[in-house]
């Protein structure tokens, strides 16, 4: 299910045969899922979600009593009645550090009285296949029934580098504002603005250092402005799109900020397929 538009359209494009159901989790039940899914109670492999997470980030205000905070419960209801052997629930790290922690943790007991033993991961995507440093916390749950316990994939290798991502990405993102080229000379790979402007702002004006995977991209274009290390021009969408590692075939719907926020929220493709990898061979096929 989705609730933006924006993102349903998207879906729409790459998977047009898929259905979505677009709307308010709120109201949406477990058996309109079995429904729309052609399946019974307990019968679906993995139920994945990401609640928004904007109330937990770093970057934004973290209330603990932030509305958006809440909307686990829903995904929390979703689980108990639809009981699937295995769930994933992917969120900020924001939520484990400070006076969110004491979230994490209901969120972790509620998670567990549906009937799964759950555990808790911080993952960071570059070593996953992806050239974009990302950490998440990924909870895996497994149903009790089951017997077995829940489990993260080990790292896949070396990360990515930027200048190997854009081998032969064929993208040219906007040239600089006249304020941002004024801080491109004095940039080294790897630095933000910031380190030079007067009172500290432009932090998210970032040289990418070539050697090194992407930083995190953030859902808000102007908070995530990541600049080529040797053209004075931003990264492009499809750059960033590489950056986190969705195929180059990708089609993307809306506005260029629009697609900023679709790719910051998005948990990154490889992230996904070695979760998904793992869960079939370790806990799926395990039981078999």
């Amino acid at each position: 299910m989705e609730w933006e538009q924006n993102a349903v359209d998207t879906f729409h494009l790459n998977f047009p045969e898929v259905p979505v159901y677009h709307g308010d989790i709120a109201k949406l039940t477990g058996n309109e899922c079995m429904k729309l899914a052609g399946i019974e109670k307990g019968m679906l492999d993995v139920l994945d979600g990401s609640p928004p997470c904007q109330g937990f980030s770093t970057a934004g205000k973290r209330r603990f009593d932030d509305p958006r905070n809440s909307l686990f419960r829903e995904y929390a209801r979703l689980l108990s009645e639809l009981q699937p052997k295995v769930f994933v629930m992917e969120n900020v790290t924001g939520m484990i550090k400070g006076c969110m922690k004491q979230a994490y943790l209901q969120i972790i007991k509620t998670l567990r009285e549906c009937g799964y033993k759950a555990k808790g991961e911080v993952m960071n995507a570059m070593y996953f296949n992806v050239p974009q440093s990302r950490e998440r916390v990924i909870i895996i749950g497994v149903r009790e029934d089951l017997g077995i316990e829940p489990s993260h994939p080990k790292p896949q290798g070396k990360p990515i580098t930027v200048r190997k991502a854009l081998e032969g990405c064929i993208d040219t993102g906007k040239a600089l504002t006249p304020e941002a080229a004024k801080y491109f000379d004095r940039m080294k790979p790897g630095e933000t603005a910031s380190k030079y402007h007067p009172k500290g702002h432009l932090f998210g004006l970032v040289k990418l250092h070539p050697d090194y995977p992407s930083p995190t991209l953030t859902r808000t274009a102007g908070a995530s402005k990541p600049v080529h290390w040797e053209e004075k021009r931003f990264i492009g969408i499809k750059e960033r799109a590489r950056f986190a590692s969705f195929p180059d075939s990708f089609q993307w719907s809306g506005k260029w900020t629009d697609i900023y926020n679709l790719q910051g929220n998005s948990v990154p493709p490889n992230l996904m397929k070695a979760i998904a990898e793992h869960i079939k061979v370790n806990i799926l096929e395990a039981r078999a």
